[in-house]
């Protein structure tokens, strides 16, 4: 049978289309990695910066993303897929859940840079008694009100598509709504789950506008949630802006291009485990 000319040009498109996407990525990703990779070295992973960040490590940024990253997924984890499974399991489709998931929405879709100045307005300056002002408190409070969306949209799609009979079948049994939801549904939910929290991170470790004014940009190592710190993506912007010097900037990228790849490649290797195991279990 002749493949129709119109399904020819339809796949030469998507393959190009494909194509181009891998492309641009290898491109950037190679591009920062041969710039990147000839400065690093133990050194440069356990010194502190020093001379702005121009010359020394990035111990003291490195650790600073961690703080940071831990702090913002320990706030919005348990507030995401709590407000995830009240608009799923707990409500009805009505006004209430519409205008829930459009204010979410909107919150999506605001720039960083103006969550940024919300938060050094609020946590930064209003709140200076309770956050320290510049601190890993304040960033991770105004990057909670980033992901925060995310989380919720991404476990309430992963919700959703639990089938309907594994919430008939347990409460046919006669267990409760509320057991049913913490020991059938959650659990049938944790790659999902897991998967929003990936998302979550990646925009975390990403984020650079909206924590230059919140976070602090300190070089110091940050002894409590209450120090200003900074993180790597503020690192090499700082670095390469106010210093000129690109070296440290792209060993600093390259270091970063690292860590996500490897969160990524660690999330679907455990979320294609939970998977076969949950297979495993029905």
């Amino acid at each position: 049978m002749t493949v129709p000319l119109q399904e020819k040009l339809a796949k030469w498109f998507i393959w190009c289309a494909a194509l181009l996407t891998v492309s641009f990525l290898v491109l950037i990703i190679g591009y920062i990695m041969v710039r990147g990779l000839g400065k690093l070295s133990v050194s440069f992973f356990l010194e502190n910066p020093r001379k702005m960040g121009s010359a020394g490590g990035i111990f003291s940024p490195l650790l600073g993303t961690v703080y940071f990253t831990l702090l913002t997924m320990i706030l919005a984890m348990p507030v995401g897929v709590g407000a995830a499974v009240y608009l799923s399991e707990f409500t009805h489709e009505g006004p209430l859940v519409r205008m829930i998931r459009f204010f979410t929405d909107a919150l999506a879709g605001i720039p960083s840079i103006v969550i940024g100045l919300f938060g050094f307005s609020f946590f930064v300056v209003f709140l200076r008694p309770l956050t320290g002002g510049w601190s890993i408190l304040s960033g991770s409070l105004t990057a909670f009100c980033m992901i925060l969306p995310i989380i919720i949209r991404v476990t309430e799609e992963t919700l959703h598509s639990i089938p309907r009979s594994y919430r008939e079948g347990s409460q046919a049994l006669g267990v409760s709504k509320w057991d049913t939801v913490m020991h059938v549904v959650l659990p049938s939910a944790l790659p999902g789950i897991f998967t929003a929290s990936l998302l979550g991170i990646g925009r975390v470790i990403g984020e650079t506008a909206a924590l230059l004014l919140t976070l602090g940009g300190s070089l110091l190592i940050p002894t409590s949630i209450f120090s200003p710190a900074r993180t790597l993506s503020m690192h090499l912007y700082l670095v390469a802006m106010e210093t000129g010097e690109f070296s440290v900037a792209f060993a600093a990228a390259a270091v970063l291009v690292l860590v996500i790849l490897l969160l990524n490649l660690g999330g679907y290797y455990l979320v294609q485990r939970l998977f076969k195991r949950m297979a495993g279990a029905q």
